[in-house]
């Protein structure tokens, strides 16, 4: 699902939101969420999952191209960990005519 499919979707859930609402609200949300995740804050949203961030540390890579070896250096990466509620979810759909896995 895009941005601008669960835009569609909010707005068609709850016709007293105006697309526009929606819009707003989607993009509100993602916004405050990336903004945590940059200050190093954790986001749990109970029932579906948290966010944080993992630290990649420094290493020696390979050019795949020359073989010649590189210093990858250190990196901060987002990090989703599903919650309980959604793997039990997403596991009841194995084997479903529209998931056949």
């Amino acid at each position: 699902m895009t941005k601008s499919e669960l835009i569609a979707r909010l707005a068609e859930r709850y016709p007293q939101l105006v697309a526009k609402d929606a819009d707003f609200a989607v993009k509100t949300l993602l916004e405050a969420m990336s903004d945590a995740l940059v200050a190093g804050q954790r986001i749990e949203i109970r029932g579906f999952g948290s966010f944080a961030t993992n630290t990649r540390p420094p290493r020696i890579g390979r050019n795949p191209k020359s073989g010649e070896t590189v210093v990858v250096p250190g990196k901060r990466v987002p990090h989703f960990k599903a919650g309980k509620e959604l793997r039990e979810r997403v596991d009841a759909m194995v084997g479903h005519p529209i998931h056949d896995d």
